[in-house]
């Protein structure tokens, strides 16, 4: 893969990563990572309010990370695509890498 343009850029960081950028909407797309959930179910199962849930998964929805599916009176919220979640994975072991390289424990 060839380095992105400044453009390209600009519209993941605008696109994909200002949605990550609060960890209660990293933790939500792990949680219907599992399965697809109602907002009350995510807001019980991730001890958030539920309003709160709520508009992450507005932001999340607008940037296409989960797609909702009305269900009666209710609405099911579910990952658009789980390859975030490996990406989010990756992420989390450069952490830990990082961590345990800062910390002198790998010489």
């Amino acid at each position: 893969m060839t380095h992105p343009s400044l453009e390209e850029v600009g519209l993941l960081q605008s696109s994909i990563c200002q949605a990550l950028a609060d960890p209660k909407r990293i933790q939500i797309l792990y949680a219907l990572h599992s399965r697809p959930r109602h907002v009350t179910a995510l807001a019980d199962d991730l001890g958030l309010p539920q309003p709160t849930v709520s508009r992450h998964l507005r932001i999340l929805r607008q940037k296409s990370l989960v797609s909702s599916e009305r269900d009666g009176p209710s609405v099911v919220y579910q990952l658009v695509d789980t390859r975030v979640i490996n990406v989010l994975d990756i992420i989390r072991q450069v952490m830990a890498d990082s961590i345990i390289h800062q910390s002198g424990l790998v010489g």
